[in-house]
């Protein structure tokens, strides 16, 4: 599910549809959170299906650790690709924000951490990097767990319209983690080597 405080915008006849915050969300926010309506199709799965629905959902899903394509019931799958992203996964099916997103301002993800099959070139942002490739995860994660370290803590000192649907024994991990008494998992874990 993705921040309630967010809407579905078009951004440009380049990029399409995207998610952009409504009000002021903080860093350390969870953006979004893999719920029970998010729907995961297995590799054997999406075999069988039509051209028209393989296609769907290379263009909406992301592939987690196990293979499986997840597809989000709600609008966190028009959530974009950015180099310079506001938004980060973590090892425990949550996103957070890792720096402040003003209201107005689009949710981005680096897709490079999403397991893409095939790689793409981004929208130049005047970074090093200009493409996404399927493994970037391995490539990049320890900047990416530096970042979510530093935002970590952040996570319990901020309103959290989401915590519904963190467990209580997954958000005493957290506050683990963010008090320095538990090592964070590293985004790596979620790397896809098929």
């Amino acid at each position: 599910m993705i921040h309630p405080k967010t809407e579905l915008k078009w951004i440009s006849d380049n990029i399409g549809y995207g998610v952009v915050a409504k009000e002021f969300i903080p860093a350390g926010t969870i953006t979004w959170v893999l719920d029970e309506l998010d729907r995961q199709f297995t590799p054997t799965q999406v075999e069988k299906m039509a051209p028209l629905y393989q296609n769907i959902l290379e263009t909406y899903s992301y592939r987690n650790n196990k293979g499986n394509l997840v597809l989000c019931w709600d609008y966190g799958r028009y959530v974009n690709h950015s180099f310079k992203s506001n938004c980060l996964t973590t090892a425990y099916d949550f996103e957070i924000a890792i720096r402040d997103i003003q209201a107005g301002e689009e949710l981005t993800d680096d897709y490079g951490y999403l397991n893409i099959s095939e790689p793409f070139k981004g929208v130049n942002e005047g970074t090093r990097r200009k493409t996404v490739y399927p493994d970037d995860l391995l490539k990049h994660y320890k900047s990416w767990d530096k970042k979510l370290l530093q935002n970590f803590p952040k996570i319990i000192q901020v309103e959290q319209p989401l915590k519904v649907l963190i467990t209580p024994k997954l958000w005493n991990e957290i506050e683990k983690i963010a008090h320095g008494k538990t090592e964070m998992k590293s985004i790596k874990t979620n790397y896809f080597s098929g």
